[in-house]
């Protein structure tokens, strides 16, 4: 007996050092992606993917208008104005909880609930950098951020797409990007190696997490606006997307990068190498025209041209007979979508609203208004603990469950709401 006992000790002995041993652990099943097939996206299962979807705009990047401000528009001038309306130690603080509280992991239940299967996520670079951005001066926290959306994202089983909405030195050169007035990214140097980097570490952070489906490089590159420039912007813009690429391809080769075209992701002319990457996407974006073939029919030409899927990232913020005549577009030339915003305040062109706090226009009024002198700023600023409070409700009115949702705007959507 003392001798079979000490066999079996001996084999369980044997048995745990091999099971250590790399070359004999069992093969574990590899995360599975999102890939490409021609025009077609292919879940894992091997069917036809199709983009159906919203974005969580506003977010992780403030744009004015929707906090109903017009001129006062990018992130930085709201945090400036919100500083001389009510201190820095306050504005802090709020953002700290606008970011808690704007999205949850209710909101993305809700937003799987509907039949969604996909959501865009716009970012600031800032995030990612050891730059003041949002309540925060260092050690910025955008991948605790975009880890807990993961996990919300993963638990909901729908799909996400990281979307760098404000690039280093701005892409754009308006309030979309937060930038100085010009795209200064592709003139700077510094600020395409931050670029790049960035991305590097996001695509090294998410390597192996098969619930993002891909990464949307640039937000609506190279605005209208800069008629002389143009050409040199434009040719600066594939040879960026390609260095970006293969830096993620150091670390990443499991996830589609997107590459929006030039001229708010409307003009794809840009691109002469359709193939430099084997994961390779497009994204266009496309507002206020008529529900017409004709102004849809540009993406499609590019996407049977170069044989690879693209995908409406942005569209939206019109009525519900536009939406709903714009996704019965989308739907029969096989382009996916996600509209903008998921929410907004004061408005039924989203999701769900956002109630407007009581005495909003107070701070609209303060925003808004003349500001370019202490004295100005002393004459117009409103009372402090009314301010104070307004910003209060909206932190607590834009949770989901005191938000009211839009049920003919969702099934506009080809949602379920």
């Amino acid at each position: 007996m003392k001798q079979r006992n000490l066999l079996l000790i001996i084999a369980g002995i044997v048995t745990a050092l091999f099971s250590c041993s790399p070359e004999f652990q069992p093969e574990q099943e590899a995360p599975k992606f999102i890939s490409i097939d021609g025009p077609n996206l292919k879940a894992p299962d091997g069917s036809n993917y199709f983009i159906k979807g919203t974005n969580l705009g506003n977010w992780l990047n403030p744009e004015g208008y929707m906090f109903q401000f017009k001129r006062v528009n990018s992130a930085r001038w709201i945090d400036e104005a919100f500083r001389e309306l009510v201190g820095p130690d306050f504005t802090d603080e709020f953002w700290k909880i606008f970011q808690d509280n704007y999205v949850t992991r209710e909101d993305i239940q809700y937003i799987k609930s509907t039949g969604a299967n996909t959501i865009r996520i716009p970012f600031h670079y800032k995030l990612f950098a050891d730059e003041d951005y949002m309540g925060l001066t260092h050690d910025q926290d955008g991948f605790q951020r975009l880890d807990s959306l993961v996990e919300w994202c993963r638990e909901a089983e729908i799909y996400l797409i990281l979307d760098m909405h404000d690039a280093p030195g701005g892409q754009t050169g308006d309030n979309i990007d937060d930038s100085y007035g010009y795209p200064w990214l592709f003139v700077s140097e510094k600020s395409q190696e931050l670029f790049v980097d960035i991305w590097k570490r996001i695509a090294d952070h998410y390597k192996n997490e098969p619930v993002i489906l891909g990464y949307d490089l640039l937000n609506e590159p190279i605005a209208t606006y800069f008629e002389e420039e143009r050409a040199m912007l434009n040719a600066q813009l594939e040879p960026l997307y390609m260095k970006a690429t293969k830096a993620i391809r150091e670390v990443d080769k499991n996830h589609i990068v997107m590459l929006g075209g030039a001229q708010w992701n409307s003009n794809f002319t840009v691109f002469t190498d359709s193939k430099f990457d084997e994961k390779l996407m497009y994204t266009c974006h496309r507002y206020w025209c008529d529900t017409l073939q004709a102004n849809i029919q540009d993406f499609v030409d590019f996407r049977d041209s170069v044989n690879l899927p693209i995908y409406m990232g942005e569209t939206g913020e019109n009525t519900n007979e536009w939406i709903a005549a714009w996704t019965r577009l989308m739907i029969r030339n096989n382009i996916g979508y996600t509209y903008w915003p998921y929410k907004k305040m004061g408005s039924e062109r989203g999701m769900v609203t956002i109630p407007t706090p009581e005495n909003w226009d107070l701070v609209v009024d303060f925003v808004e208004g003349p500001r370019s002198s202490y004295a100005q700023i002393r004459e117009s600023r409103p009372d402090q603990e009314v301010a104070k409070q307004a910003l209060l409700d909206f932190l607590e009115n834009c949770k989901y469950r005191n938000c009211s949702k839009n049920p003919d705007y969702i099934r506009a959507m080809d949602l379920e709401p």
